[in-house]
């Protein structure tokens, strides 16, 4: 006779780990997020890079365009310089915020910052047909304009009753999550919100499945929310959405939602390339 064991409310409870990968390295640039792979299931978070590097090691970010996306690269340690074709330039130093909406087509460029280690990761974000050709703009918040909320760095969205600066393009959390050896967190995904994902700067988590460093996991569509424990002192983010229900339509710089409008961002990315070779920047 077999005992059907009926789960535990704990379990019940358990948001499950349906897909983890420790992405593709490139030098300092560890890819743990494209739209061929996990972008296609976790849309609108796209693409995500975890780069660890020294400084000599992040000269090679030169000018480069983008459209239909907005990129937000968020510093564990170190800084990096940036520049953009609205006509921002500086430096973005560990805990500060680079936000990018390349929207219909701009053109954005950065490298080292003072020397030393550079962490952080740099995300993707698929734009609704609303936003894909709007406007492009370019915000850049200090550490001390990055709201935080006990062990949480809320970089777009809200959490905790603390909201972002930053518009966010669609139902959108992205957080930075710091904890110490054995410290706990619950992450209560908002109504609607049916996309959930971890990836772990350093540290290891059991969420409640081991979670390791440079490693992402990618939670079930559901509700249900997600039970951190960390092993050791841990860095993460976690990002959660409302699933983009549009198609992901790839140029090589750009994502869009329609071939049409994939057409429309690379010409004016041509258009602003042209005038930076004029002006001498290319």
């Amino acid at each position: 006779m077999t005992t059907i064991t009926k789960p535990t409310a704990a379990e019940q409870r358990t948001r499950p780990i349906v897909h983890r990968t420790f992405g593709d390295r490139h030098g300092p640039i560890t890819r743990l997020m494209s739209p061929s792979g996990l972008g296609r299931r976790l849309k609108p978070f796209v693409f995500l890079d975890l780069f660890d590097a020294g400084g000599s090691d992040l000269s090679g970010f030169g000018w480069h365009p983008h459209s239909g996306i907005a990129t937000l690269t968020y510093l564990w340690q170190g800084s990096t310089r940036y520049e953009d074709t609205t006509g921002a330039a500086g430096l973005l130093p560990a805990a500060g915020v680079e936000w990018f909406k390349a929207a219909g087509g701009a053109w954005h460029g950065g490298g080292a910052g003072n020397s030393g280690r550079s962490r952080g990761f740099q995300l993707w974000l698929a734009l609704p047909p609303s936003e894909e050709l709007g406007p492009s703009e370019s915000i850049y918040l200090g550490p001390e304009e990055v709201p935080s909320t006990g062990p949480v760095s809320v970089l777009l969205g809200r959490y905790g009753g603390v909201d972002s600066p930053l518009k966010a393009p669609s139902p959108i959390d992205y957080l930075a999550v710091r904890l110490k050896a054995n410290e706990t967190w619950r992450y209560d995904p908002p109504a609607g919100h049916d996309v959930a994902w971890i990836a772990l700067a350093s540290g290891s988590l059991a969420v409640p499945d081991p979670v390791q460093a440079g490693e992402i996991v990618a939670f079930d569509k559901s509700a249900t929310a997600i039970d951190i424990r960390a092993e050791v002192d841990s860095e993460f983010v976690l990002g959660s959405a409302a699933s983009h229900p549009h198609d992901l339509v790839l140029g090589y710089y750009s994502v869009h939602t329609s071939a049409v409008a994939l057409d429309t961002a690379e010409r004016h990315i041509a258009d602003i390339q042209l005038r930076l070779r004029q002006e001498g920047v290319l």
